[in-house]
């Protein structure tokens, strides 16, 4: 019986295999010659513990194979071969790897409780990795709350290797759980909040990055829709570029979301819970309407845009960039995915948007964090100074 099972294993992988190289001739990049060799491995595997096949795509032999197999994230093509089988009905359910649920205690899940009545969704998450991660940092050197110092911090942050920039967040995300530990718990004795500061900074703010009339020609007239991962790209970077979208919101974007009839688009988690519903200018209709009906796969999420390989899940932020990133990268333009919500920003400065109709539009909380988007306006410059016509 067994071995009637690893033949149809291996039916089942040359299969796939074969399905996997004509989804990277369309233009996935997916490692297909690691992927045959997980999945040898993974025969093998099958083969010597004599399997059956409803054996094969459980949750346990998961866990087991990527225990046993010498290659990183073997888990995951084994995941996208059993989405492949699904979707072929070959096997009841796909595979799905669980995520890691983190429990904290109090006062974390109380501090995250009362921040999540004021907070979006994808902030929350970020907070609490930090808090997770700060948690285990006091338990594994001893530290309690109560007798928290500075310096614990500082050692805390200082043994994270990230990018200034997210140290400088990180610290942020302390601050408002260190006056929540002082005022409202008054676990601290002393506000540590104003303490946690990072090394003070001489250099001049470095002025935003936006694209010029020319070079947003050049980035559209590289765009080709000639696959499912182009007409994806496509709509993905009208988004960022006619309504500013930022690639959060861009990634958790929802068919509901959407309203086609009235042209308009619901931005309901976005960031500093100020939700807001934007026109959407008809070629980024267009684009949507392509990519919905031509290029998404058929997935239970309900996100717009989803991953194509299985199991389809919703592109995270990270997927996003990466996307805008890819496209600035084959028109020929160094420029970041933020660049396009900074040429937003400053088309909408040409058009006589003030700065505070423009901190709307971007979703800004603070006419701070607007001003770090805007360019000096040169065309209206040189109206007051030289008297040109604009």
């Amino acid at each position: 019986m067994a071995d009637k099972d690893i033949r149809r294993l291996v039916e089942a992988i040359v299969d796939y295999l074969e399905w996997e190289k004509t989804i990277k001739a369309n233009g996935a990049h997916r490692p297909v010659t690691r992927d045959s060799l997980i999945l040898i491995d993974f025969l093998r595997f099958a083969a010597r513990n004599e399997m059956v096949w409803e054996e094969m795509f459980t949750l346990h032999t998961l866990k087991e194979f990527s225990h046993v197999s010498t290659f990183k994230h073997a888990s995951r093509s084994l995941t996208a071969l059993s989405g492949f089988l699904y979707s072929h009905r070959q096997i009841p359910k796909p595979l799905t790897t669980p995520r890691r649920l983190i429990d904290l205690p109090d006062p974390f899940d109380s501090y995250l409780h009362q921040q999540s009545h004021k907070a979006s969704l994808n902030h929350l998450r970020q907070v609490k990795r930090l808090l997770a991660s700060f948690h285990d940092y006091l338990e594994e050197h001893s530290i309690l709350l109560t007798k928290l110092k500075i310096e614990d911090l500082d050692q805390f942050l200082s043994g994270m290797k990230v990018a200034r920039s997210t140290r400088s967040l990180y610290r942020s995300y302390l601050r408002g759980f260190l006056t929540y530990l002082h005022r409202e718990r008054r676990i601290l004795n002393k506000d540590l909040a104003p303490l946690l500061v990072g090394p003070r900074l001489f250099c001049k703010q470095k002025p935003p990055k936006f694209l010029r009339p020319q070079e947003v020609q050049t980035l559209f007239a590289s765009l080709s829709l000639s696959t499912p991962y182009d007409i994806r790209t496509y709509a993905i970077v009208l988004l960022a570029y006619t309504l500013g979208l930022r690639p959060v919101e861009i990634g958790t974007l929802t068919l509901d979301d959407i309203s086609f009839r009235k042209r308009e688009v619901t931005l309901s988690n976005r960031k500093g819970l100020n939700p807001v519903t934007l026109p959407l200018p008809e070629q980024t209709i267009k684009a949507l309407a392509a990519y919905l009906a031509k290029a998404r796969p058929q997935s239970p999420s309900r996100s717009v845009f989803v991953n194509f390989p299985f199991p389809y899940a919703p592109m995270q932020s990270a997927s996003v960039i990466q996307c805008i990133s890819k496209a600035m990268k084959q028109a020929g333009l160094s420029y970041s995915a933020y660049a396009l919500r900074h040429t937003y920003a400053q088309n909408l400065l040409h058009m006589g948007q003030s700065i505070y109709e423009i901190k709307e539009m971007l979703g800004h909380d603070n006419i701070h964090s607007t001003q770090k988007y805007l360019h000096i306006h040169v065309d209206l410059m040189r109206k007051v100074l030289f008297h040109e016509t604009l």
